[in-house]
This record gives C-alpha cells, sequence and structure tokens, in this order.
C-alpha cells in the first residue's frame, strides 16, 4: 500500500474533507489520527477507520489555541511514536463560523483566522520539529478557491494566509527534508453543501460537485513520494471553475468563433 506504516494526521478528519481524506489514508495502509471540535463526530469516524483494518486515534481540540494544537502532536507522538504526514484540514467557512450579526469588523476577521490560519499555522508549527526528528515528512494544508474571489471576505482572506503559509512551511522545512504543499477546493459535497442541486450544475466545468475522496486523492498525492520534487505550491482541484468566464458564455456561443474545433457542439 502507498502509506503503508506511514503516520498521518487529519485535522478536522471527523466530517467532510477532513473525513474523506481520513478514510483514503486507511485504505491505503496509514495509521491515522484525526482531530475534531466533536467528540460525537470524531468517534462515529473512529469507527469507519476501524472497519478499514486502521490502528487510529481521535482527539478533540481547537486547533485555533496554540496549547491544544501542541497537545495533539505530543499526543500523536506518544501513540505511533512520531509524524509522517500532517494534512491541515480544520478550519470553518461562513457558514460554520461562530460570528454574530452583532459581531464588528475586527472580531469578525479574528474568528475565522482563529479556526483557519491559527489552526494551521500551531498544528504546523509543532509538527515541524516532529517531522525533522523523523527525517522528512509532509504537511498538506487545505486552502480554499474562495482565496481567488473577493466574494468570500473574511473566508477568503484566511483561506489566502493559509497559502502564503503554505509557502513559508516551504521554506522553513526544506532543508529537513520537510515538503509542504496546499489544495484548493472549489465546491465539494460534503453534509454542508449536498442538497443543492441548482449549486452543483454550475459548481464546475463537469456540470457536478468534487467528492472528498476526490480531494483526499489530490491531498494525500502530494504528501507521497510521488511529489517528492514538489514544494510550497497550491494546486486548485475544482473541476475548472476558476477557469471560467461565465458572464461571457452566452455571446460566445453566438459567435462560435471561439471554439478550437467546429464540429463540436
Amino acid at each position: 500500500m502507498p502509506l503503508s506504516e506511514k503516520v498521518v494526521l487529519v485535522t478536522g478528519g471527523n466530517s467532510g474533507i477532513g473525513r474523506g481524506i481520513a478514510l483514503r489514508a486507511a485504505t491505503e495502509g496509514a495509521r491515522v489520527a484525526i482531530t475534531g471540535r466533536d467528540p460525537d463526530k470524531g468517534q462515529h469516524v473512529l469507527v469507519e477507520l476501524a472497519a478499514l483494518g486502521a490502528d487510529a486515534l481521535f482527539i478533540a481540540a481547537d486547533l485555533g489555541h496554540e496549547a491544544q494544537a501542541a497537545q495533539v502532536i505530543e499526543q500523536v507522538v506518544h501513540r505511533f511514536g512520531g509524524i509522517d504526514i500532517v494534512i491541515n484540514n480544520a478550519g470553518a467557512g461562513t457558514r460554520r463560523s461562530s460570528i454574530e450579526v452583532s459581531d464588528g469588523p475586527a472580531e469578525r476577521l479574528k474568528k475565522l483566522m482563529h479556526s483557519n490560519l491559527h489552526a494551521a499555522y500551531h498544528v504546523g508549527a509543532y509538527a515541524l520539529p516532529v517531522l525533522k526528528a523523523r527525517g522528512g515528512g509532509s504537511i498538506v494544508n487545505i486552502s480554499s478557491t474562495a482565496a481567488l474571489h473577493g466574494t468570500w471576505g473574511n473566508y477568503g482572506i484566511a483561506k489566502a494566509a493559509v497559502e502564503a503559509l503554505t509557502r513559508s512551511l516551504a521554506v522553513q522545512g526544506a532543508p529537513f527534508g520537510i515538503r509542504a504543499n496546499g489544495i484548493s477546493p472549489g465546491w465539494i459535497a460534503t453534509e454542508v453543501t449536498a442538497g443543492h442541486p441548482e449549486v452543483a450544475r454550475a459548481a464546475s466545468l463537469l456540470s457536478r460537485m468534487g467528492t472528498p475522496d476526490e480531494i483526499a486523492r489530490a491531498a494525500l498525492f502530494l504528501a507521497s513520494d510521488d511529489a517528492s520534487f514538489i514544494t510550497g505550491q497550491t494546486l486548485i482541484v475544482d473541476g475548472g471553475m476558476t477557469i471560467t468566464d461565465y458572464p461571457s458564455q452566452p455571446w460566445l456561443d453566438a459567435v462560435g468563433a471561439w471554439k478550437l474545433f467546429p464540429d463540436l457542439p
């Protein structure tokens, strides 16, 4: 198996994309540690990981707090003896943030930075010496195409910061054989986005949302030795959403001259 006996830490692994990454890592033979703020969801994913034969651990934590992030790294090392791969997936979007209508500008930004940038920063900082002691390893940060779209406001700001963090981690880790890369997902079908067919049809050039497993495969590729010469990069996995110009499409269709091959519909 590609990840046989590797120790993989997936933050926010108790639901959505993180759960998909954890299950894929287990399928590929990894020992898996997951974190999350909901113990019930965490225990449910532990059962799923056990069914795949994985040696797995769940730790309840809010990684935006430095002390909790440090304790997570310590507990994973205590249980498994080290860490080979860190997937920084924990975060909260605009729909699951704790932002209140009454919150002012600074508080709104603070809350989204806490759950997105700060969580990834704390885990990355405490993981670096552990990966160094292992002789190298890989960090993959989960960003979002929201970093490219001004319409996502503070969430986009926080995810753009995560991508900057990825590049900094790549530079800091390179002398020790540590690579750092990112994944920027577009619309992915999770428990949050499911049930919105009108969004799904416009979510990508492929007329559908992506799946957590599709993000998992991309993330674990970047984490694996197959990507041994790739570091400091953020891979957009969005079904082509960000390369499109939807408002121009009716005009282009009417003209027809934009097509490379006129015989195609």
